[in-house]
């Protein structure tokens, strides 16, 4: 069952504005801890917020150092080797649907 959209703006009331923040920071945390296990891949979070002083960072400070520790130990081509932005991203669908477009037509001409 889809949800209907929900228009973003600013909670001004401050104890909603709190619990909001509370679980969509544990909605996101799950989701990272998802992406870990499904993917088998280190993930981690770091979540600031105006109420603590320190962030919270997940799964644990010392594994996210780790986690982050590796990343920056990376040479610079496996670190790109896989980064996709917009318009790479675009790029590499198009040639996609090209061709599937070509064996279509080739397909439809047999």
């Amino acid at each position: 069952m889809a949800r209907k959209k929900v228009t973003l703006a600013y909670i001004t009331n401050d104890a909603t504005r709190r619990a909001t923040l509370k679980k969509r920071r544990r909605g996101m945390l799950k989701k990272v801890n998802e992406l870990s296990i499904l993917c088998g891949v280190p993930a981690c979070a770091v979540v600031y917020s105006p109420q603590c002083d320190q962030p919270e960072v997940f799964p644990s400070e010392e594994e996210a150092k780790r986690i982050l520790t590796d990343l920056a130990n990376l040479p610079e081509i496996d670190k790109n080797k896989k980064m996709v932005n917009q318009s790479s991203f675009l790029e590499q669908r198009l040639v996609k649907l090209s061709q599937q477009v070509r064996s279509v037509y080739f397909f439809a001409r047999i």
